[in-house]
């Protein structure tokens, strides 16, 4: 293997430069030349690539967001798309490409390792919801963001004998609003995952940690449960507490990365690299009991993430 390349796609996640720094020094370090692309699958199609160097990545590890770039690709969900992606990397003499991002990402690997080109999936997304892999790169970056937001929230939450009512990032999962309801101590955590009943896990905790001497409140709500403006009105209406809404919004996804996100996204990078040196192709690198590993792209995208309900019970239990 002489040309490899790497790419940033999907929703970005603190640590993905950091992972893209790995990929580029572990394959320089084996004398393999490393492209970077640009905008993601978006930008394989339109043959936007750049030669990376050692001093490409300096000074990125600490970066939040990702130096490539990324961007939604309509064109590559088509076959045309997918084989004209694949011939820019032959006209390159790419012979694999290292495919940050989450599962929608990987679907695109999948392609276009059909297509020819080997492919490794690294994941990265705040989200936390890659059914193969234990912990995401971002997750805890996203997490400790959300809870220094969420702790200041507090402060006047607190001052006003308010309840908040916060929305967090997670359609379609909650593993974001569990983690870091449980580190802020929310009153409620609604996650679409676990099914709600809006009298008894909210107006009744709430009604129940009032009569315990407790005024303020916070409900953390995965953005995939619905509106938090009516959500809250109707807490308001139903306990006679001030309730304000609040959207975090796309805030959750900037921010240097943790440490914990640094070193597992550089473990993965160097582990990735390693797996295309080794001739590999549609895989995801994941990391499980602490133990990177890897799976075939289609078992990936087939498993489910359990959710973790014993921690959803422990936040109702000490959260009162």
């Amino acid at each position: 293997m002489k040309k490899i390349a790497v790419l940033t796609s999907g929703g970005d996640a603190p640590g993905m430069n950091a992972a893209v720094r790995a990929v580029v020094r572990t394959a320089l370090n084996a004398g393999i030349e490393v492209y970077g692309v640009i905008r993601g699958y978006n930008g394989l199609i339109r043959d936007e690539l750049v030669p990376m160097t050692l001093r490409s990545v300096s000074n990125i590890l600490q970066q939040g967001g990702t130096m490539l770039y990324t961007a939604r690709s309509p064109e590559f969900m088509t076959l045309e798309g997918q084989q004209k992606a694949a011939e820019v990397c032959r006209k390159h003499g790419i012979e694999g490409v290292v495919v940050c991002g989450g599962d929608g990402s990987f679907r695109g690997a999948q392609k276009l390792s059909q297509q020819g080109i080997p492919c490794i999936g690294i994941p990265c997304t705040i989200d936390n919801d890659i059914g193969c892999c234990e912990y995401t790169i971002g997750y805890d970056t996203a997490t400790n963001t959300v809870v220094d937001m969420v702790d200041k929230l507090r402060d006047t939450c607190q001052s006003h004998d308010r309840c908040s009512v916060v929305e967090i990032m997670g359609r379609h999962a909650g593993w974001l609003t569990l983690g870091s309801g449980i580190g802020v101590g929310a009153t409620s955590i609604l996650v679409p995952e676990i099914p709600y009943d809006f009298q008894r896990d909210i107006v009744d905790r709430m009604k129940y940690t009032a009569s315990l001497g407790k005024h303020h409140f916070i409900v953390m709500v995965a953005e995939g449960i619905g509106d938090v403006q009516h959500l809250a009105e109707d807490i308001e209406a139903a306990t006679g507490v001030e309730t304000r809404a609040t959207v975090l919004g796309h805030v959750q996804r900037g921010g240097r990365p943790s440490a914990r996100d640094r070193i597992l996204a550089s473990q993965m990078g160097h582990y990735a690299a390693h797996l295309l040196m080794e001739g590999k192709t549609e895989r995801v690198v994941a990391v499980n009991n602490n133990v990177l590993m890897d799976f075939d792209i289609d078992e990936a995208l087939a498993m489910k993430k359990p959710f973790k309900s014993h921690m959803f019970r422990m936040a109702a239990e000490i959260s009162i």
